[in-house]
């Protein structure tokens, strides 16, 4: 596998309890370190969008904490701002969604590759991309403050299913 794909599209093998244990545990060193607290609907919130393994929007994850009897929509506003703030969840603007951050609490620019069909997402961080948008903007005097790629296509499990 090629060094710059951070998180490849998940296939059935994949462990997921490993995989969010291991989320929790980088946020729960996010938090700590930058002296923040992960409370309790931080936390919520965070196992929420990890869990997809797909962009989930605020409106979503609303849904299933008031199915729980939980919070108000502020609340989630707040967490999701607070997660991308550390890092640790990326906002994907098509899609209005938020979704897991692979390289938490580390500023990276990122690169979406999002299947039009079945909405699963892989982070790439392509150095070349980023140095080649900032060149550009450059030349026309702009200062890039923040540069997030989404790249739609579609995915190996789609594109299989379309071959057969």
């Amino acid at each position: 596998m090629n060094n710059r794909l951070t998180t490849p599209f998940i296939d059935e093998d994949h462990d997921h309890q490993a995989c969010l244990q291991n989320a929790l545990a980088a946020a729960e060193v996010v938090c700590n370190s930058s002296g923040r607290r992960f409370t309790a609907i931080r936390r919520k919130v965070f196992e929420l969008v990890w869990q997809q393994h797909k962009p989930i929007g605020a409106y979503q994850i609303l849904e299933i904490l008031q199915r729980e009897g939980r919070t108000a929509p502020p609340t989630v506003y707040r967490a999701l701002d607070f997660l991308q703030e550390l890092g640790l969840v990326h906002r994907i603007v098509s899609m209005n969604a938020f979704v897991g951050c692979c390289k938490p609490g580390t500023r990276h620019d990122g690169q979406f590759l999002i299947c039009e069909v079945c909405h699963a997402l892989a982070e790439v961080n392509a150095p070349a991309v980023t140095a080649a948008v900032e060149e550009s903007a450059g030349l026309l005097g702009f200062e890039v403050r923040q540069n997030t790629v989404e790249i739609l296509g579609l995915c190996p499990a789609c594109r299989k299913k379309g071959s057969q």
